[in-house]
Protein backbone atom coordinates (compact mmCIF):
# COMPACT_ATOMS: atom_id res chain seq x y z
CA UNK A 1 0.00 0.00 0.00
CA UNK A 2 2.89 2.48 0.89
CA UNK A 3 3.79 1.89 -2.71
CA UNK A 4 1.18 3.30 -3.84
CA UNK A 5 1.09 6.59 -2.36
CA UNK A 6 4.50 7.01 -3.27
CA UNK A 7 3.81 6.20 -6.78
CA UNK A 8 1.03 9.12 -6.87
CA UNK A 9 3.30 11.11 -4.72
CA UNK A 10 5.97 11.16 -7.57
CA UNK A 11 2.95 11.34 -10.04
CA UNK A 12 2.12 14.69 -8.27
CA UNK A 13 5.84 15.77 -7.71
CA UNK A 14 6.21 16.01 -11.36
CA UNK A 15 3.01 18.18 -11.61
CA UNK A 16 4.53 20.70 -8.86
CA UNK A 17 5.22 23.40 -10.72
CA UNK A 18 3.80 26.16 -12.93
CA UNK A 19 5.63 25.61 -16.41
CA UNK A 20 4.84 21.78 -16.00
CA UNK A 21 1.03 22.33 -15.70
CA UNK A 22 1.30 24.47 -18.88
CA UNK A 23 3.19 21.94 -20.40
CA UNK A 24 0.10 19.55 -19.60
CA UNK A 25 -2.37 21.79 -20.31
CA UNK A 26 -0.55 22.34 -24.14
CA UNK A 27 0.08 18.71 -24.32
CA UNK A 28 -3.77 18.21 -23.51
CA UNK A 29 -4.23 20.23 -27.33
CA UNK A 30 -1.81 18.07 -28.60
CA UNK A 31 1.54 16.35 -29.50
CA UNK A 32 4.18 19.48 -29.53
CA UNK A 33 7.71 19.61 -30.25
CA UNK A 34 10.07 21.23 -28.13
CA UNK A 35 10.47 24.31 -29.66
CA UNK A 36 6.60 25.27 -29.46
CA UNK A 37 6.54 24.56 -26.06
CA UNK A 38 10.12 26.19 -25.35
CA UNK A 39 8.35 29.77 -27.50
CA UNK A 40 5.09 29.28 -25.85
CA UNK A 41 6.57 28.91 -21.67
CA UNK A 42 9.27 31.90 -23.14
CA UNK A 43 12.15 29.94 -21.24
CA UNK A 44 14.97 28.94 -22.57
CA UNK A 45 15.24 25.52 -24.44
CA UNK A 46 17.17 23.50 -21.70
CA UNK A 47 15.20 24.53 -18.72
CA UNK A 48 12.08 23.53 -20.76
CA UNK A 49 14.01 20.49 -21.53
CA UNK A 50 14.41 19.50 -17.74
CA UNK A 51 10.62 20.28 -17.24
CA UNK A 52 10.11 17.60 -19.85
CA UNK A 53 12.52 15.34 -18.44
CA UNK A 54 10.71 15.62 -14.60
CA UNK A 55 7.00 15.15 -16.63
CA UNK A 56 8.22 11.80 -18.49
CA UNK A 57 10.06 10.56 -15.68
CA UNK A 58 6.76 10.55 -13.93
CA UNK A 59 4.82 8.82 -16.85
CA UNK A 60 2.50 11.72 -17.58
CA UNK A 61 4.05 12.19 -20.95
CA UNK A 62 5.72 10.36 -23.95
CA UNK A 63 8.08 11.80 -26.96
CA UNK A 64 8.97 10.21 -30.43
CA UNK A 65 11.54 11.67 -32.72
CA UNK A 66 10.40 12.89 -36.20
CA UNK A 67 13.57 14.01 -37.76
CA UNK A 68 15.70 16.77 -35.79
CA UNK A 69 12.83 17.52 -33.56
CA UNK A 70 11.12 15.36 -30.72
CA UNK A 71 7.71 15.79 -30.24
CA UNK A 72 5.59 15.79 -27.48
CA UNK A 73 2.16 14.18 -26.00
CA UNK A 74 0.28 13.26 -22.96
CA UNK A 75 0.36 9.39 -22.26
CA UNK A 76 -3.29 9.75 -20.27
CA UNK A 77 -5.11 12.07 -21.22
CA UNK A 78 -7.04 11.47 -18.07
CA UNK A 79 -4.80 13.72 -16.59
CA UNK A 80 -7.14 16.54 -17.31
CA UNK A 81 -9.59 15.09 -15.06
CA UNK A 82 -7.07 15.73 -11.80
CA UNK A 83 -6.87 19.17 -13.16
CA UNK A 84 -10.61 19.96 -13.67
CA UNK A 85 -11.06 18.49 -9.73
CA UNK A 86 -8.31 21.19 -9.15
CA UNK A 87 -10.37 23.80 -10.63
CA UNK A 88 -13.17 22.88 -8.53
CA UNK A 89 -11.42 23.06 -5.23
CA UNK A 90 -10.06 26.44 -6.50
CA UNK A 91 -12.93 28.14 -6.95
CA UNK A 92 -15.06 26.39 -4.16
CA UNK A 93 -12.16 28.02 -1.76
CA UNK A 94 -12.48 31.49 -3.04
CA UNK A 95 -16.45 31.51 -2.61
CA UNK A 96 -15.93 30.37 1.02
CA UNK A 97 -13.01 33.20 1.53
CA UNK A 98 -15.40 35.62 -0.33
CA UNK A 99 -18.65 34.71 1.72
CA UNK A 100 -16.37 35.04 5.14
CA UNK A 101 -15.19 38.94 3.77
CA UNK A 102 -18.84 39.63 3.02
CA UNK A 103 -19.67 38.24 6.38
CA UNK A 104 -17.20 40.43 8.04
CA UNK A 105 -18.12 43.69 6.13
CA UNK A 106 -21.65 42.96 6.80
CA UNK A 107 -21.22 42.59 10.86
CA UNK A 108 -18.35 45.43 10.73
CA UNK A 109 -21.66 47.81 9.44
CA UNK A 110 -23.97 46.50 11.79
CA UNK A 111 -21.47 47.61 14.25
CA UNK A 112 -21.45 51.19 12.69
Amino acid sequence: MKARYEARARVIKALAHPSRLFIVDELSRGEKCVCELTEKIGSDISTVSKHLSVLKAAGLIQDKKCGTQIYYRLRKPCIMEFFACIELVIESTAREQLELVELEVSDQNKVL
